[in-house]
């Protein structure tokens, strides 16, 4: 895998044989998808490079004489061209949009071809503005704005593909050891100074260039010497919860007491200055790299073969300025993974062949892309959430993770048809602890539905932009999925006794009050029938004349079908009536 410790980095004791059979312990929770994007694999005719913008794996033959295959994970077809061989390429991109090439065969210029229909496919050439500099890369901002970083600064073009040329919009000279690019955010970040740790920021909008206030990174020791201390390889830029990190793999903790690396995340907003506000705990050294997947941290660890993930919305313990937090779940492998093997049915019928994960010919991309080069294979990581469900047994501090997760509502509604019934039957202050987190996010989309829909009706918005409608996202669980999915089966299924259920149906019922969400007819009807079902008629008096179950026609109605069966019912229907 890509990053690589310090030299004379110590393995942690015991690290290697504890991470094989934790492994096999099965659960894993994380797993490569199953489409993977398939290419020619590195060799000496073959050079491989992946654009991180447009996700896209290129691979070049002999300098592109014998051909160009452009593939991502998105493209249903693959691009494919010729291009001159005019020396080694160092670097290949298309703009977004795939409308222009840019390819780089020298550290003082790029050159540029256009992919549009009915252009004369001519190259046309940029060098770099700054005297003495050579270009270390670039970057597409947008279909037609590149940045080429430079040992001595930036340079902001706007590429004309009519007039086969480039405009400079802005430079800025600074000294640059590397660079490292978040597409997702349009930020470049830039390694200064003897040390490296400087690091500052630049963010990119439709022609606009901004400096963010820059930092510095803590290294682990004061250096021994005046030297590049902070490698590329240990930063990572991710949003999460979509705000921007820096990620810093620290290989040893600034405090001599604790052993093992951690992840220090600093925070860069747009305004204001970039500070430190998370450490994951990784409690061992080695060889890491990082990928961050539906809001989580994973960091993987080659020397065990097992991967960890860290949540930041997780409670943490806060010492005044940082949270640190340990990770969520025991370490596992990634989920094994079969290689299929191609070419005629006739002979695909052999077995696919496992894939050697872990491999020290894995490369990480940020967000989530790994890349096998040499066996040509892209993936994307994705994590599994029913797994999870086994291995986090506090039921709240569960909920409170699967609810920040993109698909997760098939698995909370599962986990609360388990908490409901045996073997895994949870206590009724688990499952209030459980109906409230989840209503407490239904209500917070509710609020936000009506806030969005009382600007609009009021017609503020004509002089405002419109706000935003609110998301509905997988974590909303309204009364209707709680019926369908968890409360009627587990009513149907009569195997609690009665007094449990109609005091997990009561809970429920508290939960949505104490939210002050107007609880569904469909609700109070399954109440009464359960009371029904199980002769409980003084019970369903007191719940009436108490106001527990709140006055509505439907419930009228169905107190009026009860009549044969229980007779005062006839009369509280009317009273019921009357009020309404």
């Amino acid at each position: 895998m890509s990053r690589e410790p310090p030299p004379g980095e110590e393995e942690a004791p015991g690290g290697e044989g504890e991470g094989r059979a934790r492994a096999g312990e099965g659960g894993c929770y994380l797993a490569l998808c199953g489409r993977p994007v398939h290419f020619e694999k590195a060799n000496p005719v073959n050079c491989v490079f992946f654009d991180e913008a447009n996700k896209q794996v290129f691979a070049v033959r002999s300098g592109g004489a014998t051909g160009v295959v452009v593939k991502g994970l998105e493209d249903k077809n693959p691009i494919s061209f010729r291009m001159e061989d005019k020396g080694e390429v160092k670097c290949i991109k298309f703009s977004l949009g795939n409308k222009i090439l840019a390819v780089q065969r020298t550290l003082k210029s790029v050159d540029f071809l256009n992919f549009i229909p009915d252009s004369p496919q001519l190259e046309y050439t940029q060098e770099c503005k700054t005297k003495n500099a050579n270009i270390l890369g670039f970057c597409w901002t947008s279909s037609t704005e590149i940045v080429f970083i430079t040992d001595q600064g930036i340079e902001f073009y706007q590429v004309l593909p009519e007039k086969r040329s480039l405009k400079l919009l802005k430079n800025q000279s600074i000294n640059v050891n590397w660079y490292m690019y978040c597409p997702e955010s349009s930020v470049i970040l830039l390694s200064t100074t003897v040390l490296g740790n400087v690091l500052q920021p630049f963010y990119f909008k439709s022609g606009t260039m901004s400096k963010l206030s820059k930092f510095e990174i803590e290294l682990p020791a004061a250096p021994k010497s005046s030297k590049l201390s902070l490698s590329e390889r240990d930063i990572a830029m991710a949003t999460i919860y979509g705000q921007l990190y820096v990620l810093y793999l620290r290989h040893h903790s600034r405090t001599s007491n604790s052993t093992g690396a951690e992840v220090v995340l600093y925070h860069l907003p747009r305004e204001g200055s970039c500070k430190k506000t998370h450490i994951l705990k990784l409690n061992r050294t080695g060889k890491f790299a990082l990928n961050v997947v539906d809001n989580l941290v994973v960091v993987h660890h080659q020397d065990t073969e097992t991967s960890v993930i860290f949540d930041i919305k997780l409670k943490g313990e806060f010492d005044g300025s940082t949270t640190i937090h340990q990770f969520v779940l025991p370490p596992r492998s990634i989920q094994p993974y079969q290689i299929p093997v191609a070419g005629p049915a006739s002979v695909t019928s052999q077995s696919p062949v496992p894939c050697k994960l872990y491999s020290s010919s894995w490369i990480v991309f940020q967000p989530d892309i790994i890349i096998s080069a040499s066996e040509g294979y892209l993936w994307s990581l994705q994590v599994k959430l029913e797994p999870v469900v086994n291995l986090l047994l506090d039921k709240g501090r569960l909920m409170d993770f699967l609810l920040q997760r993109k698909e997760c509502k098939m698995v909370i509604l599962s986990v609360c048809s388990q908490m409901l019934s045996e073997p895994e039957r949870g206590s009724l202050s688990v499952i209030a602890t459980v109906f409230d987190k989840l209503n407490h996010e239904y209500k917070k989309y509710l609020e936000a539905e009506q806030s969005y829909t009382m600007v609009v009706e009021a017609g503020l918005s004509r002089s405002n932009p419109l706000p935003k409608r609110p998301v509905r996202t997988q974590a909303v669980i309204d009364q209707s999925d709680m019926y369908t999915h968890v409360l009627s089966v587990f009513t149907e299924k009569k195997e609690a006794p009665h007094k449990f259920t109609i005091a997990v149906l009561m809970e429920y019922i508290r939960s949505l009050n104490q939210f002050q969400i107007a609880v569904q007819h469909y609700l109070y009807e399954l109440v009464i029938k359960t009371l029904v079902q199980h002769n409980l008629f003084y019970m369903l008096h007191q719940f009436l004349q108490y106001h527990v179950l709140s006055d509505s026609k439907p419930l009228a109605c169905l107190l009026l079908s009860l009549e044969s069966i229980y007779p005062p019912a006839h009369q509280l229907s009317l009273d019921m009536l009357k009020i309404l």
